[in-house]
């Protein structure tokens, strides 16, 4: 969703790798060992997922609540001294762009629907 390719891209390599292939396991419907749920978002269909690369922390957000597709959130370099507080802003960028993808995912559907009614039936 909106810069989060560009967040990903922005981690060192082997933050970059352990995030797709997170998400790669995500698509299959399977869970990554470094994923987890994100809390304050009540369940397991939000989740971030943590790599610890030389000492620092890098977070990826994603949400498999939608039915067509796997949309990442947010991802972005965890700088709080906080242990596993994420700072309110960046809970805050993830609320409004799970907003848009729930937006996009209505307008998916609506499109899904259309075409399946409008197609023949096979006879």
């Amino acid at each position: 969703m909106g810069p989060a390719q560009d967040e990903v891209r922005a981690f060192p390599e082997a933050a970059r790798k352990l995030v797709g292939f997170a998400l790669y396991r995500a698509q299959e419907g399977k869970l990554h060992p470094n994923a987890k749920p994100l809390k304050g978002f009540g369940g397991a269909g939000m989740l971030e997922v943590v790599a610890d690369i030389d000492g620092d922390a890098y977070r990826a957000v994603y949400t498999v609540r939608l039915a067509t597709a796997v949309y990442v959130l947010h991802a972005f370099q965890k700088k709080s001294t906080h242990a596993a507080v994420t700072p309110r802003r960046e809970m805050d960028l993830v609320r409004s762009r799970l907003a848009w993808a729930q937006r996009i995912e209505v307008t998916r559907l609506t499109e899904r629907a259309q075409q399946q009614a409008e197609q023949p039936e096979n006879r």
